[in-house]
């Protein structure tokens, strides 16, 4: 399926129901980020799992400040979200429901320049601790409010001062890859497949990630990514949902079961074109994707403190059971 933009074309599409095809199959849109927790959509896309229950999907990409709002306005009629997003929405009082959950933890890499893992004796084999230490004093980039707090998490745990680091602001991931090139920073914390395609190219060395921090895991910080509709169109369209849902569900578990298996890394490399094949294969291994698993409140809470945490959410917010459910999976 061939992503398309946001714009005009699609505001007339759908409006806030599934658009019904001459073959029997309806077609609904569904707003990703493209990043590596779209990829149980495109293997479910892939795998058939959308067409076997007469869906047809429009992957419309999307950020973090147009995601909600086009939910909302029936653009969308489902949102592959974060749960900083979808957290961050319910705090408002927006109506939106989470139906699904197709990623677990955050698949972070701390990624050190060559020089610096030289000087310092680090490999991707070095203790946590010898990580963090080595880090006091240095230069860190930072590119986003999320990062630069689950970096200080890593600091912090293993007893070094995140005011010890002289914090350099970047727009964007790829500003600190380009900072880091530069020897403008020492090191910076983003989402895979980034540090490891960096690692790759032979110009830095990922010397920490979620299997190594455990604020990092979803063990720690609940879910990873969920998705989301209108509550009135959950409602209104439960059978379209139900088979969304189960379709998503479905290839989230095909993920699971063949993560180490390379037929899936070129359904992948629809969302992370141009990164070399082994990269991708490596940054779907650094996600945890569920298998069959139901949402539940003692995940959500710890969800909701890992996001509390990071600061990304205003005092008071909350998740209740009138905001997520498993009836459409189910």
């Amino acid at each position: 399926m061939t992503t398309v933009a946001l714009g005009s074309a699609l505001l007339s599409a759908c409006g806030d129901t599934a658009a019904p095809g001459s073959d029997g199959t309806d077609t609904v849109t569904v707003g990703v980020a493209g990043n590596i927790f779209d990829v149980p959509l495109r293997v479910a896309d892939a795998q058939g799992y959308f067409s076997k229950r007469g869906l047809k999907v429009e992957f419309v990409t999307v950020t973090a400040a147009t995601g909600m709002p086009s939910l909302q306005s029936g653009s969308l009629q489902f949102l592959n979200s974060s749960p900083t997003g979808f957290l961050g929405a319910l705090a408002k009082g927006t109506p939106v429901v989470a139906v699904g959950v197709d990623g677990l933890g955050n698949p972070l890499g701390l990624v050190v320049s060559k020089d610096f893992a030289q000087q310092h004796g680090l490999t991707a084999k070095s203790p946590a601790d010898t990580v963090a230490r080595a880090l006091e004093g240095s230069t860190g980039g930072s590119s986003s409010a999320n990062t630069k707090a689950e970096a200080e998490m890593f600091l912090k745990d293993n007893g070094v001062d995140p005011g010890e680091v002289d914090w350099v602001s970047l727009p964007s991931p790829s500003a600190d890859k380009a900072a880091l090139d530069e020897g403008r920073i020492d090191w910076f914390v983003t989402s895979e497949p980034l540090p490891l395609q960096i690692q790759h190219a032979g110009d830095g060395v990922v010397v920490a990630n979620s299997r190594t921090v455990p604020e990092w895991s979803s063990d720690y910080a609940g879910y990873g990514q969920v998705v989301v509709a209108r509550k009135s169109f959950a409602g209104e369209h439960a059978d379209t949902v139900r088979k969304f849902a189960g379709a998503v569900r479905e290839g989230t578990a095909y993920l699971a079961k063949h993560v180490n298996d390379p037929s899936v890394v070129p359904v992948a490399k629809q969302v992370m074109p141009g990164v070399p094949d082994s990269v991708v294969q490596a940054g779907i291994q650094e996600v945890e994707w569920p298998l069959f698993v139901d949402m539940d409140a003692p995940t959500w809470r710890r969800t909701r403190a890992f996001v509390d945490e990071l600061g990304a959410l205003p005092d008071g917010a909350k998740i209740t059971t009138d905001d997520w459910t498993n009836e459409y999976v189910r």
